[in-house]
């Protein structure tokens, strides 16, 4: 496996939409409209990071970053999600590579942590952990993860933008 991990360029738009799309397609869990967040993040400015995952020049993953806020007033503080891959090279190490990279490069910009929607089981390895002290609305406690950067862990209720709503 030769997986090389970028930024995303504004040639992978249409790939990366079809990457998310794909990804989501079979997910239960999933709102499918991940595809839809993406593209609303990046319109409203607010994709602080995408990662793609190509191999041989085809983009295999992505990983979405942008800003969260938390009720407290804790600042730089990062939301992560969606996170993709093709359904043919999941269970492959890919979206650990993804993770692994977002996560150092969230540290290279001094943010203060990264939280998440997602099964404590699997972001558990990645240094994620609940946090009893951070809500977000409708979401059962032990799915909000928290992976803090510093000493300092967040307190209120966090909320992720706006574009997260997005259905088209």
């Amino acid at each position: 496996m030769n997986v090389l991990i970028r930024k995303e360029k504004a040639e992978d738009i249409d790939d990366i939409f079809k990457l998310i799309e794909t990804a989501f397609q079979n997910q239960p869990y999933a709102t499918h409209t991940e595809q839809f967040i993406v593209n609303a993040l990046r319109a409203s400015g607010e994709l602080t990071l995408s990662l793609v995952a190509t191999e041989q020049q085809k983009i295999i993953g992505q990983v979405a970053i942008s800003p969260v806020t938390i009720s407290s007033g804790a600042t730089d503080w990062y939301g992560l999600g969606p996170i993709s891959v093709l359904p043919e090279r999941q269970h492959q190490g890919i979206g650990s590579l993804l993770m692994q990279a977002a996560l150092n490069k969230l540290k290279q910009i001094n943010a203060q942590g990264c939280i998440l929607v997602g099964d404590p089981a699997f972001y558990h390895r990645f240094g994620f952990h609940t946090c009893p002290d951070l809500h977000y609305p409708n979401i059962a406690q032990e799915y909000v993860q928290v992976a803090s950067f510093t000493e300092a862990l967040p307190k209120g209720v966090v909320m992720f933008s706006e574009a997260f709503n997005a259905t088209e």
